[in-house]
């Protein structure tokens, strides 16, 4: 788990040790190591995306920008454009 950083790592290691159900990931490399494991993993925004289609949220934008104001959270304006469209906002 060379190229992930100590946190992702960590989280790998300690899914694995306590089997896991489901790991909550978003680097890439990350979901990649995991799935090479064999554990299952969900991003947030996945999450979210769901949460607004099933109505547990009222808006995706709103938890978008939390996560960038309150977790410096990345998201590119390609990405949340296209998941904004996805949920009808």
């Amino acid at each position: 788990m060379g190229t992930l950083d100590p946190g992702e790592t960590e989280a790998l290691t300690l899914a694995l040790e306590t089997n896991a159900s489901l790991l909550l990931l978003d680097e890439t490399a990350a979901r990649l190591q995991a799935s090479q494991l064999g554990l299952a993993h969900a991003v947030v925004l996945g999450i979210l995306r769901w949460a607004k289609m099933s109505g547990q949220i009222t808006s995706f934008a709103e938890e978008i920008r939390k996560l960038r104001t309150e977790a410096r959270f990345f998201v590119s304006p390609a990405l949340e454009k296209k998941l904004l469209a996805s949920v009808g906002e």
